[in-house]
């Protein structure tokens, strides 16, 4: 039976399309479980689809529980029909209850919880709060209120000395012995017409189904576990292109830094070589210039008259050491290529060529250490100099 209903709720709650039930998508699990605890509780009430009118003329497909509440009335229990209506906005907001006489019943009037209508009215649903609120508390408040006050009655002929058909068989002897009353409170068992869920458990009489149901929910079910499958296998498929896809992103991502940093680092090299490109391009301006000077200066028959340390005249201080020390670093280095030839040949003694290249390597080092500051100073008196010539040409 707890299977059955839950494959119904499950087909019902699953429709989609215009055939769908109008709750909201995030509501329909809440409302599964309600009606699941509800059928539990009470298998009385049981849940089923249809057609309800609003006041406005709307009709729309609703789910509702549909059978009888156990109430206790002095000492007895009777069963009251109900219908519990799920309205579109369930289970944010309470359902609609109304009691369901048959052909031989009446609404008692006045009623403090039920209107003539049959519309149910109690506190319980006046302080419906979602999610603490539920059907099956709905329910057990309905027996306490209804025991307090029944709402419907069997009416008799108070010549018939028989119980009254409509009353409870299991309490027919408690009713003939109450003698001819003219009205009090009965509430006989509903005969219920066939309805996609089964009679409650209180009836007589073996369930029957109709072949042509029986096959449709299985063909239904088995629809419905294909699809399942299918949806599995689409989802994990899903899953694998997106990993992949994730992975793919990752790989790109670790690309582009790697595309970034090789880009910087040919922006800093670039501005490098274009600073190296002008100080080529200075050096190479005054050495034309210096060779314009000096061009004329000498003719052909003197150049072998020239002497060669009075060739090049520093043009000042910095200019005369830098030529000083990179003249001796060039002579030591000549020094110690004649030691190393010699040492060779034999000609010196192993130990004296290793004292002079000593000797020579650390007068090297001081050389090239001077020529080392004495460069840096020129580059800083260059660049001075080209700042100061360019801001004369701007005030210009």
């Amino acid at each position: 039976m707890a299977q059955y209903i839950q494959q119904f709720l499950n087909s019902v709650l699953s429709q989609r399309g215009p055939t769908a039930l109008p709750y909201a998508e995030d509501m329909k699990w809440h409302i599964r479980q309600h009606l699941l605890y509800l059928t539990e509780t009470y298998p009385s009430l049981q849940p089923k689809t249809a057609v309800f009118t609003h006041n406005d003329g709307r009709t729309v497909n609703l789910l509702q529980a549909d059978g009888t509440v156990p109430m206790s009335f002095q000492g007895v229990t009777y069963n009251i029909p109900v219908i519990i209506w799920l309205m579109e906005s369930y289970p944010r907001h309470a359902p609609l209850v109304f009691v369901n006489p048959t052909r031989d019943m009446i609404i008692k009037r006045p009623h403090p919880f039920v209107s003539p209508n049959g519309v149910v009215s109690i506190p319980y649903i006046h302080s419906w709060v979602f999610p603490a609120s539920n059907l099956v508390e709905l329910v057990r408040n309905l027996s306490h209120f209804f025991a307090r006050d029944p709402p419907l009655y069997s009416q008799r002929k108070p010549s018939n000395p028989s119980p009254n058909p409509n009353l409870n068989p299991s309490y027919s002897s408690m009713n003939s012995s109450m003698g001819s009353t003219a009205a009090r409170p009965a509430i006989p068992p509903r005969e219920y017409s066939p309805t996609p869920t089964p009679p409650p458990p209180y009836g007589s009489g073996r369930m029957t189904e109709d072949p042509a149901e029986v096959f449709k929910k299985n063909a239904i079910n088995k629809l419905v576990d294909v699809l399942n499958g299918d949806i599995r296998e689409l989802k994990k498929s899903r899953e694998e292109e997106m990993e992949g896809l994730f992975g793919a992103q990752a790989m790109l991502r670790k690309r582009e830094d790697e595309l970034r940093k090789g880009l910087k680092e040919m922006q800093d090299e670039k501005e490098a070589l274009e600073q190296q490109l002008q100080m080529v391009l200075m050096n190479t301006d005054v050495l034309e210039g210096w060779l314009r000077e000096n061009e004329g200066k000498l003719g052909g028959n003197e150049i072998n008259c020239v002497d060669v340390d009075e060739a090049f005249e520093p043009c000042d201080a910095l200019s005369k050491q830098m030529l000083d020390c990179t003249a001796s670093d060039l002579a030591v280095e000549d020094a110690i290529y004649a030691l190393d030839k010699a040492a060779q040949e034999g000609a010196i003694p192993f130990d004296q060529y290793l004292r002079n290249v000593r000797l020579l390597s650390r007068e090297q080092f001081f050389h090239r250490a001077t020529a080392s500051k004495v460069r840096a100073v020129q580059m800083q008196a260059q660049v001075a100099s080209m700042a100061s010539r360019q801001s004369t040409q701007y005030a210009f």
